[in-house]
């Protein structure tokens, strides 16, 4: 059964930097056909794509709001996927999530992680 599980994150002033973490179980991050993506949500506010991979694990997409602030990384060995949030904003306060593998529409993921808390005190 593939799990994907995030962590990393917390409380944090504005300013300040958080490295979230993906652990994925029953699934090879760095697979060559497994693509993934990080995403955030926001109360009140529709799903927010932040960083797509790419099945070789070449960034694809970074959305605007975070581009020279975030850097997304995989540990082959560990089997992990990182999200590191440098100069975290207000507005950067959401929910995080990790997901992998490429679904069946454009854009899509097959598994995705239960989210973790991101807020960031202005």
């Amino acid at each position: 059964q593939v799990q994907l599980v995030e962590s990393g994150g917390g409380l944090v002033q504005a300013g300040g930097s958080l490295r979230l973490s993906c652990a994925a179980s029953g699934l090879t991050l760095t697979c060559s056909r497994n693509a993934m993506g990080w995403f955030r949500q926001a109360p009140g506010k529709e799903r927010e794509t932040v960083v797509r991979l790419s099945r070789s694990g070449a960034i694809t997409y970074v959305a605007d709001s975070v581009k020279g602030r975030f850097i997304a990384s995989r540990d082959n060995a560990k089997n992990l996927a990182y999200l590191q949030m440098n100069s975290l904003k207000h507005e950067d306060s959401a929910v995080y999530y990790c997901a992998a593998v490429a679904g069946p529409a454009p854009g899509s993921y097959v598994y995705w992680g239960q989210g973790t808390q991101v807020t960031v005190s202005s």
